[in-house]
């Protein structure tokens, strides 16, 4: 079987920059896991406005940053930040913009509501880290997403971004979070999900008009899928439309479950994954 090198995470969450919880644990284990494999890694995350960039020692990358996104016809600034965690090896690169991070939380506001506009930002935190990496000059053939934030990912590599040199040979992971999120989309979506060749029919026959389209979408572009936990939806999703994934593991596991895994997404696209839960 031939194994994938170079593994870019794209992640929401990741320890210590933000709270614990069960997606930045998988977003600060894997990558060090996987790295500690001897594969070559990049990682990414918001600048959420919960970091402390002095205490993490968060800096601009000049050479990465500058670059106008063009959403909906308006012009949005992107900035690329980059830190590296204590005591490993692992750097982070930042995805950052006054209007969709600056002092905002992550999916809720402090009163707990939704951000109206969440669609929007994972749209830009996208195309953000889809530009950065063409920069960067560097090609995975692995790329794992995670959490609602990185869903449209999946979706632009496969369409507005499938002949583009960095990705094109790529196999795409996706993890959907399990963060209950009903907020509907904005009216505009089309208007904001729209990039290149992408149409409205590509995600209309989803049949849902919320927040939630976000992991849907995620996991129909995806070519392979790995869960958290065991939601029922999601197992139907993927089972239904006969997507290879990979259960819930304990962080012991990772190492070896994530690299098989990517391994075997790698090697043939689709193949039948066992679907064995850990306890």
């Amino acid at each position: 079987m031939t194994k994938a090198k170079k593994i870019l995470f794209i992640t929401q969450e990741i320890a210590p920059y933000v709270p614990e919880s069960a997606m930045t644990k998988i977003g600060r284990d894997l990558p060090q896991a996987i790295q500690e494999k001897s594969r070559e890694i990049r990682t990414f995350m918001p600048k959420w406005g919960i970091i402390n960039e002095r205490r993490n020692q968060l800096h601009e990358v000049i050479r990465l940053s500058g670059m106008n996104l063009i959403i909906d016809e308006t012009d949005h600034p992107l900035i690329i930040k980059v830190a590296s965690i204590a005591s490993t090896r692992m750097q982070v690169y930042f995805i950052d913009n006054d209007d969709y991070f600056g002092k905002r939380g992550m999916s809720r506001d402090s009163q707990k509501e939704e951000y109206p506009d969440n669609a929007e930002r994972a749209v830009f935190y996208a195309r953000g880290v889809l530009e950065t990496v063409k920069k960067l000059r560097w090609t995975p053939e692995i790329i794992h997403c995670q959490g609602w934030m990185s869903s449209i990912i999946p979706y632009y590599i496969k369409t507005a971004y499938a002949e583009e040199p960095s990705f094109r040979d790529c196999r795409v992971i996706f993890t959907p979070s399990e963060e209950n999120l009903k907020k509907n989309l904005p009216e505009n979506f089309e208007g904001i999900i729209n990039f290149k060749n992408t149409c409205a029919d590509d995600w209309k026959d989803l049949g849902v008009n919320n927040t939630q389209l976000l992991n849907l979408l995620g996991m129909k572009y995806a070519d392979g899928v790995s869960l958290i936990k065991s939601e029922p939806s999601f197992r139907n999703f993927i089972k239904d439309n006969d997507i290879p994934y990979l259960p819930a593991q304990k962080p012991e596991n990772f190492a070896t479950a994530y690299s098989n895994f990517y391994d075997k997404v790698w090697s043939t696209g689709k193949e039948v994954i066992d679907d064995t839960e850990e306890d």
